[in-house]
C-alpha cells in the first residue's frame, strides 16, 4: 500500500535531482523589520492564504511566521502516496495525546498519536490531500448559533474563489471555481473505483460530487494534486507571491508570546536560531497555528480560563474558553480481500516503471494517495451525514506494517499480530482494499491545555475520545453501513465478505461473540485514532455566547487588534475532511480583515445553489 523505506530512498535520490535542478533546498533568510501592519502567526493551511491576501494591498506590510522550516527541504512531500513518511520527521510536531481511558486501549500508554504539521505549508504538507467541503447543514448551523455570515450561501462563494477544479466533469459545475491557486486533481487510482460507485448504488445511493448539490452517496475522491504533485497551501498560495515586497516570510520562528498592552495586541514575541525577536503589529496580530498551536499561543499570552492561568502563574489578560471544545474525527480501519488484484501493493508502486512514469510524467500509482472514495450517510434528507467512509485501495505487506503501526502508536503485541497477518495474506496471494468508517460529528469534546510556561513544551491534548456514550452508538451504525458496503454483490465478486474486517492476528477481541456489537464495541475503543482533523479550540460564536472564545468576524472577545483564523474557530466540525473548510475560513477572514468584499461577483450565482 504504502513504499518501502529502503526503496523510497532510491526514488526520493533522483526526485531530489530532479527538483533541486529548479529551485534552491531553503529560502534565504529575512531581514525582520521593527514593525508590521499585519503579523501572521504560523503558515499553515490558513497562514499562507491570509499571507496572499492580506499582501494583495501593496500599501500592507505582512509578516508571516512560522515556527518550522521550508517545505523545500523535503521532496518527499510533494509525492502524494509518501503522506506516511513525513510523519515523524522534522516537519511533524508529533504530538501525542494524554492517555485516554475510553478510547486507543491498543495504543502504547494508552495515547493517539497526533500528527501536525511544523513546516511552510503546515498540515496541508502531512494530509491525504482530500478536498472535501462538508455539508450545507454544518454552516446553516453555524449561523443559526450565532455565527452571522457564515451559512453555506455565505461561505459557498469562498470555497469556489480558492479553487482550480482540473476534473474534467466538474470544469462547467457552478459549484467549481476555475481561477483559483488551488488545484484540485481527480484522485481515481485503480478500477476498484468503479466497484466501490456501484456497491454504494446497489445500496440504493447515487454517484454524487460531494463538493456539489448533495453529498449523500459515492464521491470519488477529489484531491488537492497538480500535475501528480502534492498542491499544499505553500505551494498553492504562498510560492507564486513569495517575492512581495511587502511580504517576509520568516521560518524556524518559533512564538513564544503575543504582547498585549491595554487589552490590544501590539507585536509578537519569537525565538529563531536561539536569539529572541519582538515585532510590533500596527493593525492586527492574526493567530494560524491551528487547534493546538493557536490555543497554547493565547494561554502563553494570558488568555485563556482564569483558573488554568492562574494555576500556571500566567497574568489573565482575558477569561475565554481558550483550548475546549475540542473536536475531532475519528476513523476505524476494516480490511477486506481483493481477488482482482487491482489493489496498490508495494511491488506495483515500487516497480521501476511505476518510478520512471512518476518521474518523467508526474502520473501513476505515485501520483496518487490511493484513498479514492467517500460515501457519505444521513438519517434524514436535511440532516448533516452522521458517518462518511473512506475507500482505501491498498495491501498492507509484512515489512509495512512497522510503519503503520508507528502511525497509529500499537503496542508490540499488536504489531506481532498485524505482521502475521500481513504474511498470511501474501500466502494466500489476495490483495485488499480498505474502508474506513468516521465518527462526523461526536458528542465527546476534549481540551488542550498548557502542562507548563515553557512554550517548548507540548501542551497536554485530551480529546476525551468516546466518552459520550452516544459515539459509540453512532459508529456502531458506521460499522454496520461499511459491512452492508462489503456484502453487496458487485464486492462478494471480487472475493470480499463481511467476515474480513477480523484482522486474523490480533486476538485483542476474540472474547466477544465474532462481529456482534460488543465484539464492534471492542474494536472500536481499542483500535479507533484520529484522521487528524482536530478543530473549535477557538470557538466562533455570538458575544453572549459563553462558549465562544472569537466573535463571527474571528476577533478574539476582549482583546483589541487580535484575531484567529484557522480551524480552532469553527463552530463545530463540519462533515468531512476539513482543509478545504480551513482554506475557506481563511479566505472569508482575510475579506474581514481587509474591509472587502471579493466574491460579490461570485455571490450572484451562488445564491441560487
Amino acid at each position: 500500500m504504502w513504499l518501502k523505506v529502503s526503496v523510497m530512498v532510491a526514488i526520493l535520490g533522483a526526485i531530489y535531482f530532479y527538483f533541486m535542478q529548479t529551485h534552491d533546498q531553503e529560502d534565504p533568510s529575512v531581514q525582520i523589520k521593527n514593525s508590521y501592519d499585519y503579523i501572521i502567526i504560523g503558515a499553515g493551511s490558513a497562514g499562507c492564504v491570509v499571507a496572499n491576501r492580506l499582501s494583495e494591498d501593496s500599501t500592507k506590510t505582512v509578516l508571516l511566521l512560522e515556527a518550522g522550516s521550508s517545505e523545500l527541504s523535503n521532496p518527499n512531500i510533494d509525492i502524494p502516496i509518501a503522506s506516511p513518511e513525513i510523519q515523524f520527521t522534522e516537519h511533524d510536531w508529533a504530538f501525542r495525546t494524554v492517555p485516554q481511558k475510553n478510547a486507543c486501549l491498543a495504543m502504547v500508554n494508552q495515547e493517539c498519536v497526533w500528527p501536525r504539521g511544523k513546516v511552510l505549508g503546515g498540515t496541508s504538507n502531512l494530509n491525504f490531500m482530500q478536498y472535501i467541503r462538508g455539508s450545507r447543514f454544518d454552516y446553516d448551523s453555524w449561523a443559526a448559533e450565532g455565527c452571522t455570515g457564515w451559512s453555506y450561501q455565505d461561505v459557498l462563494p469562498y470555497f469556489i474563489k480558492s479553487e482550480d477544479i482540473r476534473i474534467k466533469h466538474l470544469e462547467q459545475s457552478t459549484y467549481h471555481g476555475r481561477d483559483g491557486y488551488l488545484s484540485v486533481s481527480d484522485g481515481t487510482a485503480t478500477p476498484l473505483n468503479q466497484l466501490y460507485s456501484k456497491a454504494i448504488q446497489e445500496l440504493g445511493y447515487t454517484h454524487i460530487d460531494c463538493n456539489g448539490k448533495s453529498q449523500i452517496g459515492y464521491c470519488p475522491s477529489q484531491e488537492t494534486v497538480r500535475k501528480g504533485v502534492r498542491w499544499s497551501t505553500v505551494k498553492a498560495f504562498l510560492r507564486p507571491i513569495m517575492n512581495r515586497p511587502n511580504l517576509h516570510v520568516s521560518s524556524s520562528s518559533h512564538v513564544t508570546k503575543i504582547i498585549i498592552e491595554n487589552k490590544k495586541a501590539v507585536g509578537a514575541v519569537f525565538i529563531r536560531n536561539g536569539r529572541q525577536h519582538v515585532v510590533r503589529a500596527n493593525q492586527e496580530v492574526i493567530v494560524s497555528g491551528g487547534s493546538v498551536s493557536s490555543p497554547q499561543i493565547l494561554l502563553l499570552s494570558g488568555i485563556g480560563p482564569k483558573d488554568h492561568l492562574k494555576s500556571l502563574g500566567i497574568p489573565l489578560e482575558a477569561d475565554l474558553p481558550v483550548g475546549e471544545n475540542l473536536q475531532d474525527h475519528l476513523m476505524l480501519m476494516m480490511r477486506f480481500f481483493d481477488k482482482t488484484l487491482n489493489s496498490v501493493t508495494e511491488k506495483k508502486a515500487t516497480a521501476l516503471s511505476s518510478i520512471l512514469q512518476y518521474l518523467i510524467f508526474k502520473s501513476g500509482y505515485l501520483s496518487k494517495t490511493t484513498l479514492e472514495g467517500s460515501a457519505f450517510f444521513t438519517d434524514e434528507e436535511k440532516k448533516a451525514p452522521y458517518t462518511q467512509i473512506h475507500f482505501l485501495s491498498g495491501t498492507t505487506e509484512a515489512n509495512r506494517v512497522p510503519l503503520l503501526a508507528k502511525m497509529q502508536n500499537l503496542k508490540d503485541d499488536i504489531v506481532e499480530g498485524l505482521v502475521n497477518d500481513a504474511k498470511s495474506m501474501s500466502k494466500k496471494q489476495v490483495e485488499s482494499y480498505f474502508l474506513l468508517p468516521i465518527l462526523l460529528h461526536p458528542k465527546s469534546k476534549g481540551t488542550v491545555k498548557l502542562q507548563s510556561t515553557d512554550p517548548f513544551d507540548p501542551p497536554l491534548i485530551d480529546p476525551q475520545y468516546l466518552t459520550h456514550s452516544e459515539d459509540v452508538k453512532t459508529f456502531l451504525r458506521a460499522i454496520r453501513m461499511a459491512l452492508a458496503i462489503s456484502n453487496t454483490t458487485i464486492l462478494r465478486e471480487i472475493g470480499s465478505s463481511p467476515g474480513d474486517a477480523l484482522e486474523v492476528g490480533m486476538p485483542v477481541c476474540n472474547e466477544q461473540p465474532y462481529l456482534s456489537d460488543d465484539y464492534w464495541i471492542c474494536r472500536i475503543r481499542h483500535f479507533t485514532y484520529t484522521v487528524y482533523h482536530p478543530t473549535s479550540t477557538c470557538r466562533m460564536g455570538a458575544e453572549n455566547d459563553s462558549t465562544a472564545v472569537v466573535d463571527y468576524q474571528l476577533r478574539v472577545r476582549g482583546i483589541q487588534n487580535l484575531r484567529v483564523v484557522d480551524a480552532s474557530v469553527m463552530r463545530n466540525i463540519p462533515s468531512g475532511n476539513t482543509n478545504a473548510p480551513t482554506i475557506m475560513i481563511a479566505e472569508k477572514a482575510s475579506d474581514l480583515i481587509r474591509g472587502i468584499d471579493s466574491v460579490e461577483s461570485l455571490r450572484k450565482v451562488t445564491n441560487s445553489l
